[in-house]
């Protein structure tokens, strides 16, 4: 079976080569035959319909112009950087658990912090989260009490943006007044004055820069941003748009009783990646990557869609992000639409073809028929699938099809930084660089699921052999990693 798969990808992906072979042989035998006196009609023939030839070369000169001057711009990714906190904000599951039990000795009688059970039930999916010893919270919930405040949640979020930044603008050796478009997305924390005008001021950008935030939407925004940077740099010509991803804990941790909110105190944990793309023809160069397609899908017009995954208060009127039961299987029903337009985008005709038969059966004749689930190995080299918990990357690595090193850059991002929200998806980026794998003409999916509910996907293709950035996150550490979990 697996010798007719390959020889079904080998035939339908060399269709077209295959039939113009005999063609090729037609033609090269004909034009053997010619004697002189062929050759001398021939050129009579062409030199009486010199009008004729003139008109078809000006047709096609016309519409080779009105292609060039209509394609898309094409968007290049310079370079990006992801944030490393410092050691003093390491926590092991031992730190969690010694400043839980101070801020309970503290201050039990208030009862702001979860019973005993809870407690338990904390540590339990903590310890089967699939995190590591070295993931990073921010400075004020290592107080006891912890600090959250709003000049505590603004001093980690200009820590996290602006060391991010500053890493980028060093390493691309850019001029922030060349910068044309910002883009921040941060789903939980949005001031005022908002984030994207914290780097306008920090960085001291033009006056008519195109200043976008974006709030609410999730751990998927990361590519919504990309996507809206792709989309301006089709219009504004010759620049750049910096693109910041990264959320803020400080605000948001959750110190109630209900376990559907205490579940994303497990995982989220500090993190942010600046990005900065261009429309530039001189920066192809230089680029790390070509953006081929972004693809986004949102159910949210479907209540239980909408509904999984919300910020509300719990009984006691504690602020928290509720996760309900549905949200597995609306996750599996999104990524599959989302899998269904990607997929005649990047898949060879081989798989196109397959996909194309599958959906016809489907429609027509049994709505019963399983989706084809199309081999996207074929298509794709490396995969970037969010790192938004064990349980999401085990489901996407089963359906899909991938082998566990296909899935090691996510699972690694979760064991190191752990879910670091929009900005997972450029961890898992930097440790395929780190690793050496990333060589040119590869391709890369960034897969990421958000509230909505939303699942958003970028390709890129590498433009040359890709080494990681200077102060990479996983500079000091990428030796160690895969890590074999035992749950």
């Amino acid at each position: 079976m697996a010798n007719v798969k390959l020889v079904y990808y080998y035939l339908i992906s060399h269709f077209f080569k295959i039939c113009l072979l005999p063609l090729i042989a037609l033609v090269a035998t004909k034009a053997s035959n010619l004697n002189q006196e062929d050759v001398q009609n021939l050129w009579f023939h062409l030199q009486h319909n010199i009008v004729a030839l003139t008109i078809l070369f000006a047709v096609v000169t016309l519409g080779s112009v009105i292609h060039f001057m209509t394609r898309p711009r094409p968007v290049y990714l310079v370079d990006y950087s992801c944030h490393l906190p410092p050691p003093s904000q390491k926590v092991t599951v031992q730190k969690i658990v010694e400043c839980i039990n101070k801020n309970r000795e503290l201050d039990y009688s208030s009862k702001i912090l979860p019973e005993d059970s809870s407690v338990d039930f904390f540590f339990r999916v903590l310890q089967r989260s699939g995190l590591g010893e070295e993931t990073y919270v921010p400075e004020a919930l290592l107080n006891v009490p912890p600090i959250q405040t709003m000049e505590a949640a603004r001093m980690e979020t200009e820590q996290v943006i602006f060391d991010a930044i500053d890493n980028l603008l060093a390493n691309t050796k850019v001029n922030t007044r060349d910068i044309g478009i910002i883009i921040v997305n941060s789903s939980m924390f949005n001031p005022t004055p908002s984030l994207s005008a914290m780097v306008v001021n920090k960085y001291k950008l033009r006056s008519n820069i195109k200043s976008f935030n974006l709030g609410g939407m999730g751990c998927s925004a990361g590519v919504i941003a990309i996507d809206l940077a792709k989309d301006l740099l089709q219009v504004h010509k010759n620049t750049y748009a910096l693109v910041v991803s990264t959320e803020n804990l400080t605000r948001n941790l959750y110190i109630g009783d209900n376990r559907s909110m205490l579940v994303a105190n497990c995982l989220f944990r500090v993190g942010g990646a600046a990005i900065l793309l261009s429309n530039k023809s001189g920066d192809q160069r230089r680029a790390k990557y070509k953006l081929l397609h972004t693809v986004r899908t949102h159910t949210g017009a479907d209540d239980k869609s909408f509904r999984c995954v919300q910020q509300e208060d719990d009984d006691s009127g504690k602020t928290g992000v509720s996760l309900t039961k549905d949200i597995t299987s609306v996750a599996s029903r999104t990524i599959t639409k989302n899998i269904a337009t990607l997929g005649p985008l990047v898949l060879p005709l081989s798989g196109k073809v397959l996909f194309f038969i599958t959906y016809i059966r489907k429609k027509c004749f049994n709505d019963k028929i399983k989706h084809y689930v199309p081999d996207f190995k074929r298509a794709i080299d490396h995969f970037c699938i969010h790192a938004g918990g064990r349980a999401l990357i085990d489901e996407l690595e089963k359906n899909l099809g991938l082998l566990p090193i296909d899935v090691e850059p996510s699972r690694s991002t979760l064991h190191r930084f752990g879910n670091t929200s929009s900005s997972s998806i450029w961890y898992e980026l930097a440790y395929t660089e780190a690793k050496g794998r990333m060589k040119k003409g590869n391709k890369a999916w960034q897969i990421a699921l958000g509230s909505g509910f939303k699942c958003n996907s970028a390709v890129w293709v590498a433009l040359r052999n890709v080494k990681p950035s200077v102060n990479s996150p996983w500079e000091h550490c990428v030796a160690k990693y895969p890590i074999k979990l035992d749950f």
